[in-house]
């Protein structure tokens, strides 16, 4: 079966004047057209295309990426609005349609919003809604406490963000657990603090092993985490490239390393800093 909304690995199949056809083991078939078939390919091989419907509803392949897959949430411009709906920009040529009965609020066109993409039950088309919390539920959880986790920041409340984990759960991150600047729909990497008794989650962005530690030694973990386990930073590095980076003074961040190397969370060497 080829699987509208995400990535398929099938078959070549032949090739024709507008593309390439492809195939599943059950003799479906899709076209690839002309301009995403690689430069060089054979009849026979296999190839991972992303399949949805074109501007004619028709089932087609690209190679390109799309910034959201079916069943997934992303933070995406609205390319238009008109009276049909809002239409997101999504990386394909063929806008994303977002009905007015699932737009929170009255989108705009040129704004950015997080949705979460679907397949419509009546029409059998991709469609996204930015009403997430419907798609979202802590009932039956499968995550547990000290766990590293993928959130997405999903809104801004007073007492902190709600960020939706996994793709599936709602956490919170407390503003107190917060050490540097935070967008709408960012991806990171998460850890589950607590798991209330009522299945309410609280999630932080520092391995607890961090949660004491004093604001410039969680920065320098946090830097760490985002670039790979890697910082080109080291003791002889200049105030300014320090600042630059980290957003602190070199006696922070020398003092920061310190207690980080003690703790053995570090390697110090002469090209950088590494995360254990």
């Amino acid at each position: 079966m080829i699987h509208i909304g995400t990535f398929n690995t099938l078959e070549i199949l032949r090739e024709t004047s507008v593309g390439l056809f492809l195939g599943d083991s059950e003799g479906n078939d899709i076209l690839l057209p002309n301009k995403y078939v690689p430069e060089a390919y054979e009849i026979g091989a296999k190839i991972s295309v992303f399949c949805y419907l074109d501007h004619e509803e028709r089932p087609i392949a690209t190679t390109l990426d799309p910034y959201i897959k079916l069943n997934e949430f992303a933070l995406l411009r609205a390319a238009e609005v008109n009276q049909l709906g809002a239409f997101m920009d999504w990386g394909l040529e063929k806008h994303l349609f977002v009905p007015f009965r699932e737009q929170a609020r009255k989108m705009e066109a040129g704004k950015w919003y997080l949705v979460y993409m679907y397949m419509d039950p009546e029409t059998q088309r991709l469609a996204a809604s930015s009403k997430t919390h419907q798609f979202v539920s802590n009932e039956n959880l499968t995550i547990q406490e000290g766990e590293e986790v993928e959130v997405i920041v999903a809104r801004f409340t007073d007492i902190g963000m709600e960020v939706i984990i996994n793709q599936k759960h709602l956490g919170l991150v407390y503003n107190d657990e917060v050490f540097s600047r935070v967008r709408l729909g960012e991806k990171r990497k998460g850890y589950i603090r607590k798991i209330r008794p009522d299945h309410k989650i609280d999630v932080s962005f520092q391995p607890q092993g961090l949660k004491n530690m004093e604001v410039s030694s969680v920065q320098v973990m946090e830097a760490l985490q985002r670039n790979g386990g890697f910082l080109g930073l080291h003791d002889k590095s200049s105030s300014e490239d320090i600042a630059a980076i980290l957003g602190m003074s070199k006696k922070s961040f020398k003092k920061a390393i310190g207690t980080l190397y003690k703790q053995k969370l570090i390697v110090l060497k002469e090209d950088g800093i590494y995360k254990v």
